[in-house]
């Protein structure tokens, strides 16, 4: 399965493929979106022409997308909420199925620990997936969202999966 990760960002947006075959991961794509322009719905266009861009060049089948983090200037998080809305809507539109999922699920998952640093998250990115060149943090966040997408959208990891290993 090739699976895009999505960084939301207004300025710079994070985006990462890679394959899924069962347990094992390879390294397709990564790299950033940056938004050009002053006025909101200009930048905006922008993320969804560049986002619709790689999904067009690398042709993924599913995407996932990281939940927002809502800090305490709110004008802030809602820019961030609208950038993560282009990231939702651009696969939505190309017809892929979205996972989304918090920073501290994608940071335990992929680093073990739910409060990692960037730089912890960026070393186990290149842990997993050997030989990558990363084009920057957000980047490196985007991968860390694909490989947590492909632990938890495996055939066997869901909920109605574990009922079904437990007789229930």
């Amino acid at each position: 399965m090739r699976i895009l990760g999505i960084d939301p960002g207004l300025r710079n947006m994070g985006w990462g493929v890679i394959d899924s075959v069962g347990s094992r991961m390879s390294h397709v794509a990564n790299g950033i979106c940056h938004s050009s322009g002053g006025d909101l719905a200009v930048r905006l266009l922008s993320l969804h022409q560049q986002l619709t861009d790689v999904i067009a060049r690398f042709a993924p089948e599913e995407a996932a997308v990281e939940h927002t983090f809502v800090n305490k200037d709110g004008v802030a998080t809602l820019k961030l909420g609208q950038a993560r809305g282009i990231a939702l809507l651009v696969p939505a539109q190309a017809g892929l199925p979205v996972g989304e999922y918090a920073p501290n699920k994608v940071k335990k998952t992929v680093v073990g620990v739910g409060h990692a640093e960037k730089h912890q998250v960026e070393h186990m990115v290149k842990l997993q997936l050997p030989g990558v060149k990363i084009a920057g943090a957000d980047a490196a966040d985007a991968l860390a969202i694909a490989i947590c997408h492909a632990h938890y959208s495996r055939p066997g990891s869901g909920l109605e999966a574990a009922l079904k290993r437990v007789g229930a």
